[in-house]
């Protein structure tokens, strides 16, 4: 605790959000991450590949993330990524923030008091 309050954990930006959403399933290489994040957001988050590096960096560095394998594919070395439980966890607690952020509006617009009914 920081000043008697619980520390907020941070707030994903939507592209982290998704690379870690991408993950959920098991671990994805590079390329396999910008295709799994495209289809996951409706095609809105589109990673070009220094950023998606840098995000993955960023990620790791955080341990959100971690290289689960490497291999050699046509030369090239290629690396797989996991999610980490620190990772899960921040993801799916974003996703409930999202949700109940999300619940305060759809209540009031459907005029029903409940988000989904």
């Amino acid at each position: 605790m920081v000043g008697g309050m619980a520390k907020k954990p941070p707030t994903l930006s939507e592209p982290a959000y998704f690379i870690l959403a991408a993950l959920l399933d098991g671990p994805l290489h590079g390329h396999a991450i910008i295709g799994r994040t495209l289809e996951l957001s409706e095609q809105r988050v589109k990673l070009p590949v220094g950023t998606l590096y840098g995000a993955l960096d960023r990620l790791a560095a955080g341990g959100l993330i971690a290289v689960e394998r490497e291999e050699v594919v046509d030369g090239r070395p290629r690396r797989y990524f996991r999610l980490t439980d620190e990772g899960r966890g921040l993801v799916t607690a974003e996703a409930l923030r999202m949700q109940q952020a999300a619940s305060v509006v759809t209540s009031r617009v459907l005029g029903t008091g409940s988000a989904f009914a």
